[in-house]
């Protein structure tokens, strides 16, 4: 498992896990934001992925349990490869939230600029009033383009809503009862068909989210059926997953 500890091996942070053609002696730009201000990602990164020791599924339910979504970490080629096409996306479409509203969610069309900036619904409008069955058509669920570095049976999932999940300001953590609406959508969208020891959630703390205008939770499922999981994100394949086979939206 990767230390917070910097890199004191002879090959740069930025060239492991790349091929020694492709070394360079600059550190690129979507990474220089390592060198003096994230020394947790540099760690990450100076770390060969053979070293790396994926997070099991008893680990992951403990991070949800204690409520530490910022212990969840990515394996290292994933971490750089999602920095690099971040840093893409935002050259391309001006903001990674952009892309995921018009590309990912297909909403861009839905409100124009003021969703995309401001949020994309009013919460009184679904929240709070008939439970799971007002969300209707106002919510997506689609794998997580960038997926941590967790058991490769671990299906993760993202659900995103058009509506605001209520948070305390003061703790960043959902109100009770947004909290309890979520938990009802998650056992019968998940609970129900995988069962409760295979199922967790979670929101990331605000301070946390990489997409804060659209709101989400995570939800992962331990080896759950595939068949299932086609059904519920209509199927979806993770961003990643395009990108590694030369099919990313971005050159």
């Amino acid at each position: 498992m990767p230390t917070d500890e910097p890199d004191t091996t002879s090959t740069a942070f930025w060239n492991v896990n790349v091929s020694p053609s492709a070394h360079t002696e600059i550190c690129p730009a979507f990474l220089t934001y390592a060198i003096d201000t994230n020394p947790r990602d540099r760690a990450i990164l100076s770390t060969p992925d053979s070293d790396y020791i994926r997070q099991s599924w008893p680990q992951v339910q403990q991070l949800v349990r204690e409520n530490r979504p910022d212990l969840f970490q990515r394996v290292p080629s994933d971490l750089r490869l999602y920095k690099e096409y971040c840093a893409k996306l935002v050259e391309e479409y001006g903001s990674v939230m952009r892309f995921v509203v018009e590309e990912r969610l297909g909403w861009g069309g839905e409100g124009g600029d003021r969703e995309v900036e401001g949020g994309l619904g009013d919460a009184g409008e679904y929240y709070g009033r008939k439970g799971v069955e007002s969300w209707g058509a106002n919510y997506r669920i689609l794998q997580n383009d960038w997926p941590y570095g967790i058991d490769s049976r671990i299906v993760h999932l993202v659900v995103w809503t058009k509506f605001t999940l209520l948070t305390d300001p003061a703790t960043e953590n959902l109100t009770p009862e947004a909290h309890a609406e979520i938990e009802r959508f998650v056992d019968e969208t998940f609970v129900a068909k995988c069962g409760r020891e295979k199922v967790v959630w979670f929101r990331n703390w605000t301070s946390l989210k990489s997409i804060q205008a659209v709101e989400h939770f995570h939800v992962m499922l331990f080896d759950p059926d595939a068949e299932f999981v086609r059904q519920v994100t209509g199927g979806d394949v993770a961003f990643a997953e395009k990108v590694k086979k030369g099919d990313g939206l971005v050159g």
